[in-house]
């Protein structure tokens, strides 16, 4: 459960559920700590009725100053993989489980710091209700916090990565339509890795299964 003394995202979601509606009313969340030194919120980028959805970690630096997910080093870095892969990065809805920059500050620098338990937990009602929103028929996790934000603590990336799962956890296919997931690494640990090519070679190969699924009979319900 989250802490008692931070009210969530969830005393912040308005009535309406439309993404537009969400995205209004997440520009005031107050849900957890993380809204105080952060420049705004970065909400989730595309089309509403998406059938593929793009999760990451959190907003970065250049991220928190432009005010949309996946547009730094790591979002141009998947941007490349999305189309070797064969995927439209236009035609997905692309989020973070996490709507504020984490960070400590180095002298002029923001460094990214990995959010906690707590921060995510309070955040979930915005991915949450994005994904009922759009209801896509494949949710791609970039990396471990996408993947403990969607299907518990317990996720390892390591273990599931590459393989189509069934979607949503749980089976609540009224609330957010069937289809099928998939982990992988986060853009960002790609270029952090000691071999970035080798790395990136295995992101594309992931993607290209992504692909494969949405070339499937729409299962949008």
């Amino acid at each position: 459960m989250p802490r008692p003394d931070w009210p969530t995202a969830a005393a912040f979601l308005p009535t309406d559920r439309s993404i537009e509606a969400l995205q209004d009313a997440a520009s005031g969340c107050r849900g957890c700590p993380l809204h105080e030194p952060a420049t705004q919120t970065v909400f989730g980028s595309g089309p509403p009725d998406a059938r593929l959805v793009l999760i990451g970690e959190q907003p970065g630096d250049q991220e928190d100053l432009a005010g949309h997910p996946f547009v730094g080093p790591a979002g141009k870095l998947l941007d490349g993989a999305l189309e070797e892969a064969g995927i439209d990065r236009a035609a997905a809805y692309v989020t973070n489980a996490v709507k504020h920059f984490t960070y400590r500050a180095q002298g002029k620098r923001r460094i990214h710091v990995t959010p906690g338990t707590w921060e995510v937990r309070a955040c979930t009602p915005w991915l949450q209700a994005e994904l009922a929103a759009v209801r896509p028929e494949v949710v791609v996790l970039l990396g471990a916090t996408a993947g403990k934000a969607v299907f518990g603590p317990s996720f390892r990336v390591t273990q599931s990565r590459g393989v189509l799962l069934p979607w949503p956890p749980g089976g609540d296919t009224d609330r957010y339509g069937s289809g099928q997931a998939l982990a992988t690494l986060h853009p960002s640990a790609v270029l952090r890795a000691d071999d970035v090519e080798a790395a990136r070679a295995g992101l594309i190969a992931d993607l290209r299964v992504v692909a494969g699924a949405l070339e499937q009979p729409g299962r949008r319900s």
